[in-house]
């Protein structure tokens, strides 16, 4: 099967919406299956929710894989995309809204390209965060976390346990910490030298 975003042919027969899987960044998915739809499976954001486009005949294991195929897609998709400082504000100010009652309010919010050991820092006196441009095409959701992170020395500027219950908020936070983690993990493997045929 091929899974093409931009084909959304074939009336719906039948749609369902469920919550999604952890970690799969939307807030609802909308399953419409279609007699006219042979073999394509497509997906595509529609505000907070995706909506997968498949075939009628499918199973339903069929379809639980073709979603969690979808969205990773759609995630890969998304975290190619570059958000501008302004994007970074936006986010910042929907994250504070959304995690802290909008308490967290950045005077400023930016990319650097000085930040090469760690991946955002605060000035809670001036109010600004920065963001290593190492991030620029991780995933939205370790974006969002540092996004976060950051938000919450506004309001705490330690890391003792009421910083950390701030971020016990954001259902992603162990994920995305992971995932940093990870990338550290591997920057600081040993590099194999090139075999004498490269």
């Amino acid at each position: 099967m091929s899974a093409d975003p931009l084909h959304r042919a074939g009336a719906p027969q039948r749609s369902t919406t469920s919550q999604p899987p952890s970690g799969s960044g939307a807030s609802a998915i909308e399953v419409r299956r279609s007699t006219r739809r042979r073999r394509t499976v497509s997906a595509y954001r529609e505000g907070d929710r995706t909506v997968v486009l498949i075939p009628a005949r499918m199973s339903e294991a069929e379809e639980q894989r073709w979603v969690t195929v979808m969205l990773d897609k759609l995630a890969a998709q998304e975290s190619k995309r570059v958000l501008g400082d302004d994007e970074l504000t936006e986010r910042a100010t929907r994250l504070s809204a959304q995690y802290f009652d909008g308490r967290a309010r950045p005077t400023s919010v930016r990319w650097v390209t000085n930040q090469n050991t760690r991946w955002g820092s605060c000035t809670p006196a001036e109010g600004s965060i920065r963001l290593s441009h190492r991030l620029q095409g991780m995933p939205e959701y370790v974006i969002d976390y540092v996004l976060l992170h950051e938000l919450a020395h506004l309001l705490v500027p330690g890391h003792g346990p009421r910083f950390w219950r701030l971020l016990d908020a954001y259902p992603r936070t162990e994920r995305a910490r992971g995932y940093l983690e990870g990338v550290v993990a591997a920057d600081r493997l040993p590099h194999s030298p090139p075999s004498s045929g490269e």
